[in-house]
């Protein structure tokens, strides 16, 4: 069988075999204990921890999710040496697990920023692991970057994904929350209705609505962007192609780019499958080579969906100035972003975390706050919308997970192996837990460009 560890294209998982010991472990795995404990029992889950090597074992909590920890000495040690990143480790090798991983995961994500003691989070600095350099979004990383995650394999993303191939938010209507005015004359403020998770009736995990919120909202952002027939549309990030498929419908002409080689043969063969081909041209290439004076002022829209996650924080600016650099006067951008909270963002801005070092390395979410610093300091783009819908991307998370852990065979039957499935299930059910909690969220964010 092909593990993870050998496909083309992929960076090979860390070892996780060895479970860290040493004097030093011995004392980070003793405060780990205690800090440990005392956050569980301000939240309302259970913890039930088998005996360790001295046959102590003790139930922590006051109801609520169970997590279940089955080597306690091995979970210890991983969280004292490599805090979070120890944490997701210690579910990878099975030391721990939890009957409803999402649920559990999602009365901590909620707390996230106080559970630790106050004192501690100033020491943050000097225990986290910094971004490794060959992981920082350079052009001369950014590929490989990329190709860790988005080029596993066509075949197991379609496993799990909807007949669209979106991979990313679903939208499942467009009633409001709430409706307000952002400060400072940034357009109108919406917030999306949670959706309602009952309709799932679907073999695969996904109801008969799935494609048509999947739909929704790209149509959204086509809007946002005012792509009409003639527009000239840049897309960054071009994913299956599924945007420029209904931008092309709607009689633009669309140029996009992407990094993933994988997504790029499927994306055209889509288009080609479509009778596209003569709008859309799908090119691989990095956003930074758009800076070049030929694309100057060449796009009346620019779109992207959940692409600037990957830009990393050292080069949000860049990414921005080459926005502002293709767009034509009048034109408008439309992006969909996966955000943090701005005092979370800086408190973990060059930190890396479990999600980089097994999913997405060189990842980092920005703030809307520093997106506006960002696009009012470096460039002519002013925010005139913003809709935000966590909600929904939990979601469309909890379908992605059922859909994923309904095709183990299938997954397995492309050459991935237990480790791989266990570590894909704890992704998305971490992620879904930061959505449902609050703690992360998505928006749709429209630009125009000032005269």
């Amino acid at each position: 069988m092909t593990s993870l560890e050998s496909r083309p294209g992929v960076s090979r998982l860390p070892s996780l075999e060895e479970v860290p010991s040493g004097a030093r472990t011995v004392v980070s795995a003793a405060v780990a204990r205690r800090l440990f404990a005392a956050a569980i029992r301000r939240l309302d889950v259970t913890v039930e921890e088998s005996p360790d090597h001295r046959g102590v074992g003790r139930i922590l909590g006051r109801g609520g999710p169970r997590m279940s920890i089955h080597r306690p000495d091995e979970f210890y040690a991983r969280i004292g040496r490599d805090g979070l990143i120890g944490f997701g480790e210690a579910y990878l090798t099975g030391a721990w697990d939890a009957d409803d991983l999402a649920g559990f995961l999602t009365v901590p994500a909620a707390r996230i920023a106080t559970l630790v003691p106050e004192s501690l989070q100033r020491a943050r600095a000097f225990v986290t692991h910094r971004t490794p350099r060959h992981q920082r979004s350079t052009a001369a990383n950014s590929q490989a970057n990329i190709a860790h995650h988005y080029d596993l394999s066509n075949d197991l993303f379609a496993l799990f994904l909807d007949e669209t191939l979106s991979y990313s938010a679903a939208l499942f209507d467009t009633s409001l929350a709430a409706a307000s005015q952002d400060a400072g004359g940034l357009g109108p403020h919406l917030i999306a209705t949670p959706p309602d998770p009952t309709d799932n009736d679907s073999e695969r995990g996904h109801g008969p609505d799935f494609a048509a919120a999947q739909g929704r909202k790209i149509e959204r952002l086509l809007d946002q962007a005012g792509v009409t027939d003639g527009s000239r549309v840049l897309e960054i990030g071009t994913g299956w192609g599924e945007l420029a498929m209904r931008a092309a419908r709607r009689g633009a002409r669309v140029h996009s780019v992407t990094l993933s080689v994988e997504q790029l043969e499927l994306a055209e063969q889509r288009v080609a499958d479509a009778g596209l081909s003569d709008q859309v041209q799908i090119e691989l290439k990095d956003y930074r080579a758009l800076g070049e004076p030929v694309y100057a002022a060449a796009y009346d829209a620019v779109l992207s969906v959940e692409m600037i996650e990957a830009v990393g924080h050292e080069f949000w600016a860049t990414y921005f100035e080459t926005i502002d650099h293709v767009l034509a006067p009048g034109g408008r951008v439309a992006i969909q972003a996966i955000t943090m909270p701005h005092d979370r963002m800086l408190a973990t801005r060059g930190t890396q975390t479990w999600i980089n070092k097994y999913v997405f390395p060189g990842g980092f979410l920005p703030s809307v706050e520093v997106i506006d610093d960002v696009t009012s300091t470096h460039t002519r783009l002013r925010r005139v919308g913003r809709l935000e819908f966590g909600s929904h991307y939990a979601e469309t998370l909890r379908r992605w997970d059922e859909a994923f852990l309904a095709s183990h065979e299938r997954v397995v039957a492309l050459g991935f192996d237990d480790l791989f499935m266990r570590m894909w299930h704890f992704y998305l059910a971490y992620s879904r837990a930061g959505f449902a909690s609050g703690y992360i969220n998505v928006q749709q964010l429209t630009f125009a460009k000032e005269q």
